[in-house]
């Protein structure tokens, strides 16, 4: 079994804490679906909206909020060989929001976001109408295996 280094952080200290070893296995259920048997490593920072919009508008040119963003670094760190995948950023905040209007636990909106977040760092996107039936279908299947299968991505 890979040793995947994966750190979470909290940018905003009042938000709320969630369980970072379900986080972690959510992570990792999502790679094994993937079927990525290399250790890598990875960043879950979990932060508020006016954090996400800082970032979305700087690096993606969308000044507005969002839930997740994945920034992919896809680098090999040259002193362990360890590749890092790169960095996911979701606003608990929108998270809040989400979760009580689809009806779910915060921390199973949260698991989605990390899902979605891991699958674009792997390469998945969701632009074309065929990506995004492939994504979904992935999606889908790691929830399932995390018996989240009544959770779903909203649009917006």
């Amino acid at each position: 079994m890979p040793n995947n280094m994966i750190s979470i952080q909290y940018q905003v200290p009042d938000l709320p804490k969630l369980d970072v070893e379900i986080l972690k296995k959510t992570v990792l259920a999502t790679l094994n679906e993937q079927s990525v048997l290399d250790e890598v490593d990875l960043s879950l920072i979990l932060t508020n909206d006016e954090e996400v919009q800082s970032l979305n508008r700087h690096y993606r040119g969308y000044d507005k909020p969002t839930d997740v963003l994945s920034f992919e670094a896809n680098e090999t760190d040259p002193e362990t060989g360890r590749l890092y995948l790169g960095d996911i950023v979701i606003s608990l905040e929108r998270a809040m929001q989400q979760a009580e209007q689809g009806g779910y636990p915060l921390l199973s909106e949260v698991q989605l976001l990390v899902v979605h977040g891991v699958l674009h760092l792997l390469g998945h996107d969701h632009a074309e109408a065929d990506e995004k039936a492939k994504m979904w279908h992935h999606q889908a299947e790691v929830l399932a295996r995390l018996d989240l299968s009544d959770i779903r991505i909203q649009e917006e």
